[in-house]
């Protein structure tokens, strides 16, 4: 019974717009039960992209309302879904994709063998024919539709979106300490994801990041600049995060990089042009851009 509950909280998961599916391997089974109790999966599939209350979410899960609170505070304290906590509203819970979600909520959670798990599962996961019902890392609406999954963002852009918010959070890169608890990480800064709105409310509440001011979250964009790394928002009409990614520690990214035509996958508003008349021929923008990746 208990691998019945995994393979439909798989399936479940895997009919997200963020896509889980299953490895030859069966990783993604290891991942599911190091992650979930077995009452956290039966109750997991109950709950829908859309944030609810409990007693809708217990309705559907065949419990009463206040067994149902209890339990979605204790998932949510393990990073097994979204919530959301309005002063004098009720609380309201809701799913989230394994990548960007509940995998990002891990980041204090990390040690060898969950990290060999995740690099294991990564061309699975991250396999480009089959990865992502719909975009998690957003491309931004300007009037025309986009194929691509994933949009780069130049640093005036991205300040741009800071700008907007007024509650604001960070956090370390998963990425990169799972590479440098692996062994195989980069010096670039650790602390640069940013969220923002009720995600920023999330992690501070969970402990997941510290609460930041808009001038500190305007001094990360930068920092991230200085260090080449690529700036990516959530696929979401209100922004909720921001990733600074490098090319080689951040799991989407170097999946990226492994298709024969990354740019394809890559959607931004900034596209290099030579100018013939200045140009000198010199590289330094090629280069650049390598080591930016």
């Amino acid at each position: 019974m208990e691998t019945d509950i995994y393979l439909r909280l798989a399936r479940h998961m895997d009919n997200l717009p963020g896509g889980f599916p299953a490895a030859e391997s069966g990783v993604e089974q290891r991942i599911l039960r190091r992650l979930f109790t077995p009452e956290d999966a039966e109750l997991a599939l109950a709950l829908t992209l859309l944030p609810e209350e409990p007693h809708v979410i217990a309705r559907r899960a065949g419990i009463t309302p206040g067994e149902a609170a209890r339990r979605l505070e204790a998932m949510e304290r393990k990073g097994l879904l979204f919530a959301i906590h309005s002063p004098g509203e009720p609380s309201q819970y809701s799913a989230q994709h394994f990548v960007i979600g509940i995998w990002e909520f891990q980041v204090n959670n990390l040690d060898p063998q969950f990290v060999q798990d995740f690099d294991e599962y990564l061309p699975t996961l991250f396999n480009p024919e089959i990865w992502q019902k719909a975009p998690q890392l957003r491309t931004i609406p300007v009037g025309a539709a986009f194929d691509s999954p994933i949009e780069v963002l130049a640093y005036e852009r991205a300040e741009e979106l800071v700008q907007a918010q007024d509650k604001f959070a960070v956090a370390p890169c998963i990425c990169r300490r799972e590479k440098r608890l692996a062994g195989d990480g980069c010096d670039k800064p650790l602390e640069t994801c940013l969220t923002f709105g009720t995600a920023a409310e999330f992690y501070e509440r969970n402990g997941l990041g510290r609460a930041i001011s808009k001038e500190e979250a305007l001094d990360i964009l930068k920092q991230a600049e200085t260090a080449g790394l690529v700036l990516s928002p959530s696929n979401a009409k209100e922004v909720l995060n921001i990733c600074a990614c490098c090319g080689c520690c951040c799991g989407v990214l170097r999946s990226v990089k492994r298709y024969p035509k990354p740019a394809s996958l890559v959607s931004t508003p900034f596209v290099a042009e030579v100018n013939l008349e200045t140009c000198q021929g010199c590289g330094t923008c090629s280069r650049n851009s390598k080591s930016s990746a």
